[in-house]
């Protein structure tokens, strides 16, 4: 029986997250200090905490998550990270909101702490804020970055 993959540390992650604070937003970018949207805030910090991308992410429309049913960002996750229960999650876990009820999960965050998380907004870029109710109702699936 093989044991299941160590999670990294996540005082590491989220201290590597906070690094990212202030990157404006950009489309499709994942660049520290130059832009990123939420998906390349957490490609940025799979690469400072684990290593290179497995694999590369092709390009997506703004409205890449408003048609089909397959949870294209879920179905990637579980590829290469530790998938725990939403109510398991805890600091240092990457998150996926569901933004609309019955769409699919298409945005992504780090928490923090018990009630803060940190992701890229549009218009505001990456931003810690409160894990308020609101947002605590979206989290439809997390997951923890393996060990290096």
């Amino acid at each position: 029986m093989t044991q299941p993959p160590a999670s990294a540390d996540p005082a590491r992650v989220i201290a590597i997250a906070r690094c990212w604070l202030g990157t404006p937003y950009h489309d499709q970018a994942s660049l520290r200090g130059v832009g990123c949207d939420c998906l390349g805030l957490a490609r940025g910090v799979w690469r400072e905490v684990v290593g290179p991308e497995p694999f590369p992410i092709p390009p997506y429309s703004r409205d890449w998550g408003e048609a089909g049913p397959r949870e294209v960002l879920a179905e990637g996750a579980r590829t290469m990270m530790i998938e725990v229960s939403p109510a398991e999650a805890g600091p240092g876990a990457l998150v996926l909101f569901r933004m609309k009820p019955r769409a699919i999960a298409k945005h992504v965050g780090i928490l923090t702490g018990p009630d803060t998380f940190l992701h890229a907004y549009e218009r505001l870029g990456v931003i810690e804020e409160a894990l308020t109710q609101s947002w605590r109702r979206r989290i439809a699936f997390a997951f923890l970055f393996p060990q290096r």
